[in-house]
């Protein structure tokens, strides 16, 4: 009995074992360079961080000696309230002007224009953004200063040096938010507006009821990218201010690199990160939850 006499049944292993070959085999490249070059140095990081290893040479296991020095260690909890700091000064900003530049340059001749002019800075690397911020918040010679006739140090004020960091980080990556909030519009059907228009609806009540409720989701995306990239801020940091004036904006990646590579600790910078990776995954499902929450 030859393949085509074969009943149906027995000849549909076969024909899903072919369209699955080659989805496997287009897989495998980027499979192979994120077990590489993201699950193994994480494997790493974990075994390192129950370890006393220095940068270049692998020390003794020492059980969670590093993890008990974590919740003692004062350094580490500064750096964790600064993070912290920086999230509240950010989160909640970023998402709430995305969504504003994203309704203002909905429409209009010059929308392109406009939408462009906000997404630039995001394209930026961090050193040219740095760079540019130091110039422009200079003390003596810059332009914040030279408009308000004031000689305010920025990035040397311990009052002033976070706020500052959380005002160039959200000039620098607010174009990203808008964008995603584009994308939310553009999908509400354009049919709810118009009946909303014949029914007389002003401007306040079709965002407070059909605006608003459709881009939930994608506020709630928003939300949390925004909450992770925040506790991860490190460059932004380590180029304007170098975690001073006196330690008052030294977050924890910097205090983990600090740890690494000056105090030549990789085994407790291990333990940082493995701790820090948990408090972010805890704080990432606290705010889904209480968005899926609050949405319902």
């Amino acid at each position: 009995m030859t393949v085509l006499d074969q009943p149906a049944a027995l000849r549909k292993p076969r024909r899903a074992a072919t369209q699955w070959g080659p989805v496997v085999l287009l897989l495998l490249p980027f499979l192979a360079l994120y077990l590489l070059f993201f699950v193994w140095p994480a494997v790493q990081t974990v075994v390192l961080s129950f370890t006393n290893s220095g940068l270049t040479q692998t020390g003794a296991y020492v059980g969670m000696s590093n993890f008990r020095t974590l919740l003692t260690d004062a350094s580490f909890w500064d750096s964790l309230k600064h993070t912290v700091y920086f999230s509240f000064l950010t989160v909640i900003p970023l998402t709430a002007i995305g969504m504003g530049l994203a309704l203002l340059t909905l429409g209009g001749r010059l929308r392109r224009v406009a939408q462009a002019a906000f997404f630039i800075p995001y394209v930026l690397p961090v050193s040219v953004v740095t760079l540019v911020w130091q110039w422009i918040l200079n003390p003596s010679l810059g332009v914040i200063n030279a408009v308000t006739g004031s000689q305010t140090a920025w990035f040397s004020d311990p009052a002033l040096a976070m706020p500052a960091v959380a005002a160039v980080t959200i000039w620098w990556t607010v174009g990203f938010n808008m964008l995603l909030f584009l994308a939310g519009l553009q999908n509400i059907p354009q049919e709810i507006y118009e009946a909303a228009a014949l029914d007389g609806a002003e401007r306040f009540t079709v965002f407070r009821y059909i605006t608003w409720p459709a881009l939930w989701p994608t506020t709630a995306l928003v939300l949390t990218l925004q909450l992770v990239a925040s506790f991860k801020i490190f460059s932004q940091v380590y180029l304007l201010t170098g975690g001073g004036p006196f330690d008052s904006t030294r977050v924890v990646l910097e205090y983990m690199y600090d740890t690494a590579f000056t105090n030549t600790d990789a085994g407790y910078a291990s333990a940082i990160a493995v701790a820090f990776f948990v408090v972010i995954l805890l704080l990432t499902l606290l705010q889904n939850a209480l968005l899926g929450r609050s949405r319902s």
